[in-house]
């Protein structure tokens, strides 16, 4: 037996339960992994709450780190003793599971597992907006929104590698400080400042050509005022809320512009999608290019309270669940 955090009915943080479960043994294709460090992501949440609807009882978590300690029949390129990683397969809240190598990635020796737990999900993410969704150019200036966030503090140093000029949305002076040190260039503070008409003053009046967007409903409108024309809404979550239907006559209206809705799990569907998002984020890592903030950890078995606190906005940067 071993430990995970499971539910058993959706809701509020109260519904995961810190349970013994059965682990079995590995299969054709799989291995056993003993995760040392898991992400937490607002994924997590849409689940516990059943916006995304999964079959219950369910183990949650989206990624983790570990290493393998027992392979199955069929299994080539991994062994036992290995430091492997992933990401977007449900069931990292626990101490061991079964996985299937087809979703594994190996993790390289200056890799250290706390960081790959908390940055697998979190900047492939970061990869595909910004190298696959809307290709971020250098010289062009880009809007971040929740930028002091997990994924939000990776686009913004990964978008200024790349040669952009950042503005990031934040809740907070603290989170503009943090944001301004991770390569946001301007900071917008929205409870206290229009947003549009600072966006609008440091283009010039211009907006700019792409806005990445994970809070959904509650910054849609201002989101898609600040875009130039022909510009990109690009929504990846859903903090505050989906966004509420649309009349896309509105688009066209305001700039003929674009409006997407991305997932990780498409841009990791194939092996060879999953292993460039990978070493696309290996490499930024490796050349310090991108720095990833774990700025809380927790015991796995205080997942309830990391939920909390990462509702109701009280975190920055990356949280880890040790288990």
């Amino acid at each position: 037996m071993s430990k995970a955090i499971r539910i058993h009915e959706t809701g509020g943080p109260e519904v995961l339960r810190w349970e013994d479960v059965p682990v079995g043994k590995p299969g054709h294709g799989e291995v056993l992994l003993k995760h040392t460090a898991v992400g937490l992501n607002f994924i997590d949440i849409y689940q516990r709450t059943g916006l995304y609807p999964l079959d219950l009882p369910l183990t949650l978590g989206m990624e983790g780190a570990g290493v393998i300690e027992e392979i199955g029949k069929g299994v080539t390129g991994f062994e036992v003793g290995q430091r492997v990683a992933y990401a977007m397969q449900v069931g990292s809240y626990s101490e061991k599971r079964v996985i299937d190598t087809s979703k594994l990635i190996a993790l390289p020796d200056d890799i250290e597992d706390l960081t790959a737990g908390a940055m697998m999900l979190q900047g492939m993410t970061a990869m595909y907006l910004l190298c696959r969704t809307y290709e971020v150019k250098t010289g062009e200036t880009i809007l971040v929104n929740a930028a002091a966030g997990g994924v939000g503090l990776i686009l913004c140093q990964w978008a200024n590698h790349l040669g952009a000029t950042v503005i990031g949305c934040v809740g907070s002076e603290a989170k503009a400080e943090l944001a301004r040190a991770h390569g946001c260039a301007h900071t917008i503070l929205y409870r206290e400042e229009d947003v549009v008409k600072k966006v609008r003053e440091i283009t010039e009046g211009k907006g700019v050509p792409v806005v990445y967007d994970s809070v959904g409903k509650d910054t849609f409108d201002s989101s898609i005022d600040c875009l130039a024309p022909f510009g990109t809404m690009v929504n990846y979550g859903n903090a505050s809320g989906p966004v509420e239907p649309f009349n896309p006559l509105m688009l066209g209206n305001k700039g003929s512009l674009f409006f997407t809705f991305q997932s990780l799990t498409i841009h990791c569907a194939t092996r060879e999608l999953l292993e460039d998002a990978a070493n696309q984020l290996f490499g930024v890592v490796s050349s310090r290019a991108v720095k990833i903030n774990i700025n809380q950890t927790f015991s796995l078995s205080d997942t309830a309270q990391a939920h909390r606190e990462l509702e109701s906005r009280e975190t920055t940067g990356s949280t880890v669940l040790l288990p």
